[in-house]
């Protein structure tokens, strides 16, 4: 079974609606999936909440203006291998 990639793009948004937006999405993940969450910057406060939703994630720069975090569910090997991929 191969992951699918889900992409929500919050780098022009305002506080605090990439937040909110990014644990909406991070919270309806289901197995196999895997979200890539574009940034304008990384947003270190939204860590400890994947954590209390179960989640992983690994951030990486885009640019020199941006940052993609991976998010998937703590529980999902299919997605966390895809996330590493990605």
């Amino acid at each position: 079974m191969s992951a699918r990639e889900r992409r929500l793009d919050v780098s022009g948004l305002e506080p605090c609606e990439p937040l909110e937006r990014t644990l909406a999405a991070a919270g309806e993940l289901v197995p196999g999936e895997f979200l890539r969450v574009l940034h304008r910057r990384e947003p270190f406060p939204l860590y400890p909440m994947l954590e209390q939703l179960g989640c992983a994630w690994r951030c990486q720069p885009g640019s020199t203006t941006s940052f993609e975090v991976l998010i998937w569910r703590g529980d999902d090997p299919v997605a966390a291998a895809a996330a590493a991929d990605a």
